[in-house]
Formats: structure tokens, C-alpha cells, sequence
């Protein structure tokens, strides 16, 4: 079908693909989650935000699951070294993400206000949490991850838990919290009337300079404060995919290489500042849907900036540069691949119509007049 050295570049850009879905939809409805004890000022406020991504939720999941399996299946060694490397901030997160919908579905049964509010910050836990932790996740990424490979490839995390939580990865969380919260206030513009609407057009306007603010702090940080890593030798693209048949080094600003290699990559961190601008504008003209749009599109610039900055590295050893997973040499084989795309050049247009139809059947506003014709069908 593709050879050997064509699909490891299509599957780095199909996985990025499952991330970038991931973040545009579980980022709205996380940040709703986020957002449903703040902004929510009565039980049927409340309400009202969760039933905007009440038929949605669920579907939106799938993305984190096909993200995973899609790591397992593309990149197994990535997958086996992160997810026994950061196996206690993935168990933080499944343990935060058990609220979301036993909160959903058991909130509203019992009309008890210390029940429903219990619920409500069970919600919130279950939404700020996963952010903060995929966000600390990248920033570790980019500073690169304490593990060694033997003679056999068999990864060895030489770190802890609470190495993960240095000053960089926590300021990155931060910074990928504010960009749900953001995306989610946005959507709660399109979805929502009266005063909850206007706090949710307040919050999108108060996140977007601060997400501006971090964009710019983390890329000052990466050229100045975070070596980069480089591949100084490598054999044949289209060989056999071995993490030790390659050298590497880390260098000063080196996650800045390919910007200057490629110069129209640059576009990636511009619309990156320019987005959050444009959401700003938007939100001020009481244009949700465009608000909306630009808090998507802002998610895809800054996960393609960190996929451009750290191209073709995929999880570097900072212990040992020359371990370093990459696009070339951390991939399932050849045959695995092909067969790979087949499934996916099938299934995935099936699964983005199914999920655009769902999304124009339950257009609209979830407001009183909602609530009250579904008063007792709706969370």
C-alpha cells in the first residue's frame, strides 16, 4: 500500500488527528463540566449545562479511547514506557474521570440541594482533572522522560511521581485547563440563554488573554529554558523500526529546528495567538458560534505546535538522547501499519458521520422553555 518510511509519517499524522478530535469535543464538554458549580448559579442553571452536552458526552469518550488504543496499536513501545512511566497520574485520572458520569446520571434523582451539589463538584473534579494532567503530561514530554532501553528494547522509568509536577509541566496544565475552560464557556454561549449565558461570555472573555499570556510564557520557557533533542545519526528510514540504531543529542533550542527548516510551520504558534484574539472579538460581538469555531481551531493550532516543535521525537529520554522513541523507530511493523490504514480509511469517515449527525439532530439552545418540556426526561 504506503512503503515502510510513508506510514510512520501517516500514522504520527493520523494519531495527531485522534488527539486534535479529542481535544475539540471532550474539550467543550469538560469545560462545561468545569465550569457547572461556578457559573451555575441555580439547580436549574445547572441543569441546563449539563443537557448541552448531555447527548454528547458519552460519544465524545471515544475519542480518549481511540487515542489510546491508537498509541497501543501504532507505537506499542511509546505506549508501554508512558503508561508505566505516568501510571499513577493515569490512575488520578480514571479515578477523576468515574465522576463524570455516575454525576451526570445520579445527580438529578434525588431532589435533595446537598445530594445535587455533592454531585455537582463530583462533575467539576471529574472535568479539571484529566486536563491538568494531560497538559502536565505534554510538558514532560518536552523536557524529555527519565527512561533507558536494554538490549532487548525493554523501557525502564527511572522517575517518580512527583518529578512530574515540576514548575514547566504544571504551567502547561494550567495553560491546557484554561483552554478547555475557554472552549467549553464558548460552547455554552451557543447553547445557553439569559444570565447563564452572559457569565459564560464573561468567562470567554477573561480566558482567552490568559490563555494568550501562558501560550506565550510556555514558548518563551521552550526557547530559552528547555533543551531541545536532535537525531545526530540514523540508518535507513525505511529499515527495521530500532530506537537503538539511531544517536541523538540535546541542544539549546533545538525544539525551534523546524521552524526555521520549515518556515510556513511557523503558522502553527501564530494562529495559536491569533485564535484566542479572534474568540475574544467574537464573544464581545455575541457570536458564540464563531467564538466557538475560533476555541476549536485554537486547540488544533497549539496541539500542531507542540507536534511541530518535537517532530520526529515522540517521547525523548532525557537520561539518554539516543533512546529516544521517534516517528522512525518507535512504529509497529510494516504489515501492522497497512492493515491499520485499511481499517481506518473505512471506519473513521463511517464514525465522523455518525458523530456530525448527532451534533445537527441536537442543534439548538437548552434553555427554560427546554427544561420545562423535558422536565422529567433530562439530567
Amino acid at each position: 500500500m504506503f512503503d515502510y518510511e510513508t506510514l510512520k509519517v501517516l500514522w504520527w499524522l493520523l494519531i495527531s488527528i485522534i488527539l486534535i478530535g479529542f481535544v475539540i469535543t471532550d474539550g467543550f464538554d469538560m469545560g462545561v463540566g468545569a465550569l457547572v458549580p461556578i457559573i451555575g448559579k441555580s439547580d436549574d442553571e445547572r441543569r441546563m449545562m449539563i443537557n448541552s452536552i448531555a447527548p454528547h458526552w458519552e460519544g465524545n469518550q471515544v475519542w480518549l479511547v481511540t487515542a489510546g488504543a491508537g498509541i497501543f496499536a501504532a507505537w506499542p513501545s511509546v505506549y508501554a514506557t508512558a503508561f508505566s512511566g505516568f501510571y499513577a497520574a493515569m490512575i488520578i485520572t480514571l479515578m477523576a474521570l468515574f465522576f463524570r458520569p455516575v454525576g451526570f446520571d445520579y445527580r438529578s434523582k434525588i431532589e435533595d440541594p446537598r445530594w445535587r451539589t455533592s454531585w455537582d463538584w463530583g462533575i467539576f473534579i471529574g472535568s479539571v482533572v484529566p486536563p491538568i494532567v494531560f497538559g502536565v503530561a505534554f510538558g514532560n514530554i518536552l523536557q524529555g522522560v527519565p527512561f533507558v532501553l536494554d538490549d532487548l528494547l525493554r523501557s525502564s522509568y527511572q522517575g517518580g511521581f512527583f518529578g512530574l509536577l515540576n514548575p514547566f509541566a504544571l504551567l502547561v496544565g494550567v495553560f491546557s485547563l484554561i483552554l478547555f475552560v475557554l472552549q467549553g464557556a464558548s460552547w455554552l454561549q451557543m447553547k445557553t440563554e439569559g444570565e447563564l449565558y452572559e457569565r459564560a461570555r464573561a468567562v470567554s472573555m477573561i480566558c482567552a488573554p490568559i490563555a494568550i499570556v501562558l501560550f506565550a510564557l510556555a514558548g518563551v520557557w521552550i526557547a530559552y529554558g528547555i533543551d531541545g533533542y536532535v537525531i545526530t545519526s540514523i540508518g535507513d528510514l525505511n529499515g527495521i523500526a530500532n530506537p537503538l540504531l539511531k544517536t541523538a543529542a540535546v541542544q539549546p533550542g533545538a525544539w525551534l529546528n523546524n521552524y526555521s527548516e520549515y518556515p510556513i510551520t511557523m503558522l502553527a504558534p501564530a494562529l495559536g495567538f491569533l485564535f484566542p484574539v479572534l474568540v475574544w472579538i467574537s464573544s464581545k460581538a455575541d457570536k458564540g458560534g464563531l467564538a466557538f469555531l475560533f476555541t476549536s481551531l485554537m486547540q488544533v493550532a497549539v496541539l500542531m505546535t507542540f507536534a511541530v516543535s518535537t517532530f520526529p521525537f515522540i517521547l525523548p529520554s532525557n537520561i539518554d538522547p539516543s533512546m529516544s522513541f521517534t516517528v522512525w523507530d518507535a512504529v509497529s511493523s510494516e504489515k501492522t501499519l497497512n492493515i491499520m490504514s485499511i481499517v481506518v480509511a473505512i471506519f473513521l469517515p463511517i464514525i465522523l458521520l455518525y458523530t456530525t449527525f448527532g451534533y445537527v439532530k441536537m442543534f439548538g439552545r437548552v434553555g427554560k422553555e427546554f427544561m420545562a418540556k423535558y422536565k422529567h426526561s433530562a439530567y
